[in-house]
């Protein structure tokens, strides 16, 4: 039962540091460089199922969540890798995998075309996540309620999705140039791996 309330808690932290947002209709507001913006899509909720998206790798074969089935899911969606925050955001996650076990997955998404992930992961030596292009049908984007209205980008955000496919975590960054938090979503991530 302490692990459960453990969990809630971070659940309850997540949707905090989500912090103030706007809202223009249905539409969610977050700010680049202050300026705000609008995102397509809506967010899924905490403890839903999560949405089926397909993506890309590098060679531009489809990726979809469904290949991670009775894993533990983290994903990092990122605006561009040839920006320093998401850079750091994916080298930070790139590291921090060595802590998990098999159960676990990492997931780097973002609107870059595979050809520059690809470059991008051999540059920075980010050989431990899977770095997976929203750019061919931007269906994650639109499915997660990220894509940054008339700009192409993903807003940052961290999702982690248990093993039977439920949404247990949720940061969504208010403004893009900012770090999410890593403490918390790899405290989440430990915590949610760990129930079975």
């Amino acid at each position: 039962m302490k692990h459960i309330s453990s969990l809630a808690i971070t659940t309850m932290l997540s949707a905090f540091l989500m912090g103030p947002f706007a809202f223009a209709g249905d539409k969610t507001m977050i700010t680049m460089g202050g300026t705000p913006v609008a995102l397509e899509g809506k967010i899924p909720n905490i403890n839903s199922p999560a949405p089926l998206f397909k993506v890309v790798d590098e060679k531009f074969n489809p990726v979809s969540l469904s290949d991670f089935k009775g894993q533990t899911v983290l994903i990092s969606a990122v605006p561009s890798l040839d920006t320093g925050v998401c850079a750091l955001q994916t080298k930070r996650f790139n590291k921090a995998f060595a802590n998990f076990g098999a159960d676990v997955v990492m997931l780097t998404v973002s609107e870059d075309l595979p050809f520059a992930q690809k470059r991008f992961c051999q540059t920075e030596n980010v050989d431990k996540i899977k770095v997976l292009s929203d750019s061919v049908w931007r269906d994650f984007g639109e499915k997660y309620g990220l894509l940054i209205k008339d700009r192409g980008l993903l807003a940052r955000s961290i999702f982690i999705i248990d093993a039977q496919g439920i949404l247990k975590y949720h940061e969504l960054v208010a403004e893009v140039s900012e770090h999410p938090d890593y403490d918390a979503a790899l405290t989440a991530l430990t915590e949610i791996a760990a129930v079975k």
